[in-house]
C-alpha cells in the first residue's frame, strides 16, 4: 500500500516536472521567435530607409544624405556577414520525445527521386509521463520507395515530437528494436478532429509580406522627411506650359540717366511669341524687370522681345506697354507674309514706336517687316492693329 502510494506520488511529481519544463521551453521559444521577428522587421525598415536616402541624396545633390544611406547599408551588410561567420554558442538542443502514432491517412505524390513526399494524418499518443492526451497532426515526410509499403492506414508508427511545439512531428523510419516491438503490439484509438494541432506562427509568405511592408515603410519615412525639397525642386524644374522659359536676358543702363533696354529670349524649337497670349505675358515680365511701364519702343521677333525706354521724355513720345492689342499681332504677321509679295519669307519683325506724324496723344505705330529672297516689305498699323499702309516688295 505504501509502495503503491510512493510510486503514484513519484509519477505525479514526474508529470508535474515534465509539464513545467515543457511550459518553460515553450515560453523561451515564443520569446525567441518574437525577438527574431522584431529584428527582421527593424532590419528591413532600416534597409528601405537607407536605399531611399541614397536616391534622395542623388536627386537633391546632398552628400550627407547620400553618405548616410550608404553608411547604413554597409553597416547592415557587415552585421549580417559577422553574424553569419560568428560561431554559434552552445545552443540548447530542442527537447524531443518518442511516442507511438496511429496513421489515420496518408497520401503520396509522385517524385523523381527515391524519396517520395508523403502527407500523413496521424494520431499521436504521448507517453503517460508526458502528461499530454492524444492529438491529431498533419505532417509531410519524404519516405523511401522501399519503405512505403510499411506505412498503411490504421497502422502504428514510431514518431518523435517536441512537447513545446507538438506540431513538430517526425516519423522515425529506423526505430530501436524495443520501439518496433511496441509498435507491433500497440493499439491506439483515433483522436477526434478537434484535437488537430497546427503551427500558430506566421508562414513564410506572411514573413515576406512583413519584410516588404517594413522596407516600404522605411523608404516612405525618408521621402516624407524630405518631401518639401523634393517636390519644390520638381515644381521649379518643370517649366510652366503657359510661361516662356527664359534662356538669356540682359538689362543695362546706358548711362546714369533714366534710359533702359531690357530683352528676353524664349527657348524651345516649338516656342514662338506668336502663340496666343505669349506676347502680353512676356512684355509684362520685361516691364516688371525694368521697373517701368512707359516705353519708347518695342521690338518683337520669333523668339525674342526687347523694350526700350527713357522716362525723361515727354508723355507724347512714350506709350504704356499694356495699351497694345498683342492678341492681334499674329494676324498682322500673317497678313504681311502672305500679301506683300514675299513668296518665301525668311523672317519677320514687329517694331512699335510712338507715331511722330500725328502729334501727341495719337498712339503708337506698329510696323511689321518681312524679309525674303524677293526683298523686304512693310505693313503699318495703328494702335488698334488696323492696317493703314502697305509697302510690298518692289518689282525688279
Amino acid at each position: 500500500m505504501g509502495t503503491t502510494g510512493r510510486a503514484q506520488g513519484q509519477g505525479e511529481a514526474v508529470q508535474d516536472s515534465s509539464e513545467a519544463n515543457g511550459q518553460s521551453v515553450y515560453g523561451r521559444s515564443f520569446v525567441s521567435r518574437a525577438f527574431a521577428g522584431l529584428r527582421l522587421t527593424f532590419t528591413s525598415g532600416a534597409a528601405g530607409a537607407a536605399v531611399a536616402a541614397l536616391v534622395v541624396g542623388v536627386i537633391l545633390e546632398r552628400a550627407p544624405v547620400f553618405l548616410s544611406g550608404g553608411g547604413v547599408l554597409i553597416l547592415l551588410v557587415l552585421i549580417g556577414f559577422v553574424a553569419g561567420r560568428r560561431p554559434s554558442g552552445p545552443a540548447e538542443a530542442p527537447v524531443t520525445r518518442t511516442a507511438l502514432a496511429r496513421i489515420e491517412d496518408l497520401r503520396a505524390t509522385s517524385g523523381e527521386s527515391a524519396d517520395v513526399p508523403v502527407t500523413f494524418r496521424l494520431t499521436v499518443a504521448p507517453e503517460p509521463e508526458d502528461g499530454r492526451p492524444a492529438y491529431r497532426v498533419k505532417i509531410d515526410e519524404h519516405i523511401n520507395l522501399v519503405d512505403i509499403p510499411a506505412y498503411r492506414p490504421r497502422g502504428i508508427a514510431v514518431v518523435e515530437y517536441r512537447p513545446d511545439e507538438p506540431w513538430e512531428v517526425r516519423i522515425v523510419t529506423r526505430p530501436t528494436p524495443e520501439w518496433s516491438r511496441r509498435a507491433e503490439e500497440a493499439e491506439i484509438d483515433s483522436a477526434p478532429e478537434s484535437t488537430l494541432v497546427e503551427n500558430p506562427g506566421p508562414s513564410e509568405g506572411t514573413w515576406c509580406v512583413v519584410v516588404l511592408v517594413a522596407f516600404l515603410a522605411g523608404a516612405a519615412l525618408v521621402v516624407l522627411l524630405f518631401r518639401g525639397e523634393l517636390f519644390t525642386r520638381e515644381d521649379d524644374a518643370a517649366p510652366s506650359p503657359k510661361q516662356p522659359s527664359v534662356t538669356s536676358s540682359a538689362s543695362a543702363s546706358v548711362s546714369v540717366s533714366l534710359t533702359f533696354t531690357t530683352s528676353t529670349t524664349i527657348s524651345g524649337h516649338s516656342s514662338s511669341l506668336l502663340v496666343l497670349g505669349r506676347m502680353r505675358e512676356t512684355v509684362t515680365e520685361l516691364a516688371e524687370r525694368a521697373g517701368a511701364s512707359d516705353v519708347t519702343a518695342i521690338t518683337v521677333q520669333e523668339r525674342r522681345m526687347e523694350i526700350r525706354g527713357d522716362s525723361a521724355r515727354p508723355p507724347g513720345e512714350t506709350f504704356h506697354v499694356q495699351m497694345l492689342p498683342y492678341e492681334l499681332f499674329p494676324a498682322l504677321v500673317r497678313e504681311a507674309r502672305t500679301t506683300l509679295g514675299v513668296r518665301t519669307p525668311k523672317g519677320w519683325r514687329i517694331d512699335v514706336t510712338p507715331d511722330p506724324g500725328t502729334g501727341p496723344g495719337a498712339g503708337p505705330r506698329i510696323r511689321v517687316t518681312v524679309t525674303g529672297e524677293e526683298g523686304t516689305a512693310h505693313l503699318d498699323a495703328d494702335a488698334t492693329a488696323r492696317i493703314v499702309d502697305r509697302r510690298p516688295v518692289e518689282k525688279r
